[in-house]
């Protein structure tokens, strides 16, 4: 059987760089697969460890930001082969990473089939947690990018949910554009471990 993984890369500490991980967490809240072994993760700057999935995987599938010159909100998927030929692909330390790692494990006989799904960002340098209105737009169609690149190696999906983006990122780390959740997440487990 083979292994197939989604992986949400990003930094959430900046705008609209974090909606790599934003996407993984608002995937596995909104749908269902019919392969029970399909993983979904946060990957965020995940470095050299990415090199494991790229060598223990059969298929990976990064979602992410690209650097590529075109319009805010583009959406591109890029095979590891063309994101290989892609020198002004690296802008951000992550993008650098994933390069880095498909070209080290370009030469091993056996390695993952690598699909990035990246959009164009508006802002990845304000340190602000959330999206810009540019990314919520495009957010959706991101998304269903993401899901196709899913079925493509014969997953069912399913959408079970409808859980807003800000209520997916709220319930991960409790800000969104400057709205608070009244609570921190996991505040209990998180006295619980001050009063051990």
């Amino acid at each position: 059987m083979k292994k197939n993984i989604v992986v949400g890369v990003g930094n959430m500490l900046f705008k609209d760089e974090g909606i790599g991980i934003y996407a993984s967490e608002y995937i596995k809240q909104n749908y269902e697969f019919d392969d029970k072994t399909l993983e979904i993760i946060d990957g965020g700057t995940l470095g050299f460890k990415l090199m494991a999935y790229f060598q223990e995987y059969d298929n990976v599938i990064i979602l992410d930001t690209v650097s590529i010159e075109d319009t805010v909100g583009g959406i591109y998927r890029l095979p590891s082969d063309v994101l290989l030929g892609l020198g002004n692909y690296r802008k951000t330390a992550h993008e650098v990473e994933i390069v880095e790692m498909l070209e080290i494990v370009s030469v091993l006989d056996s390695h993952a089939n690598v699909t990035i799904i990246g959009i164009i960002p508006k802002d990845i340098e304000s340190v602000e947690i959330g999206l810009t209105k540019e990314m919520e737009d495009k957010f959706e169609e991101f998304i269903l990018n993401g899901i196709k690149e899913i079925e493509s190696l014969g997953i069912k999906a399913t959408r079970v949910n409808n859980i807003k983006i800000s209520d997916v990122v709220k319930s991960m780390i409790g800000s969104y554009n400057g709205e608070h959740l009244t609570r921190i997440p996991n505040e209990e487990d998180f006295t619980h471990a001050i009063n051990l």
